[in-house]
């Protein structure tokens, strides 16, 4: 699958494919995106996760509005410990399957929501 969108809102997930997230000429199986950058992530399994593993998504300044989470080839529900935490901090969290959340991120963006993604790998 392949997207468009104007490089003025910052990163945007371009194409999609089995192998990952295409940004520019690069290719992220996994990937962390905020308004500022794109970068490849080493998820931890998603059970596991905890804001720790999402500090690259999280110290944007403002903080985000909320973290899109791509879970991944289905959607999966994101540890509530999790959600909790975040929701502490003022942040949301909204959780997709991440082709759906790779999609979503070029259209929020494009509205100019200041939000991070953390979109874990299409394939197992």
């Amino acid at each position: 699958m392949r997207m468009e969108r104007d490089r003025a809102d910052g990163p945007v997930v371009s194409g999609l494919s089995d192998a990952g997230f295409r940004i520019d000429d690069n290719v992220y199986a996994a990937l962390v995106i905020t308004p500022l950058r794109a970068d490849g992530w080493s998820p931890p399994p998603l059970a596991a996760l905890d804001p720790a593993a999402l500090a690259p998504a999280l110290g944007l300044d403002p903080q985000p509005e909320f973290v899109l989470l791509g879970t991944g080839a289905t959607l999966v529900r994101p540890p509530l410990a999790l959600v909790r935490a975040l929701e502490s901090r003022g942040i949301g969290v909204e959780a997709m399957d991440s082709r759906a959340a790779a999609r979503a991120w070029g259209v929020l963006r494009g509205e100019g929501r200041w939000i991070a993604g953390a979109f874990y790998p299409i394939q197992a």
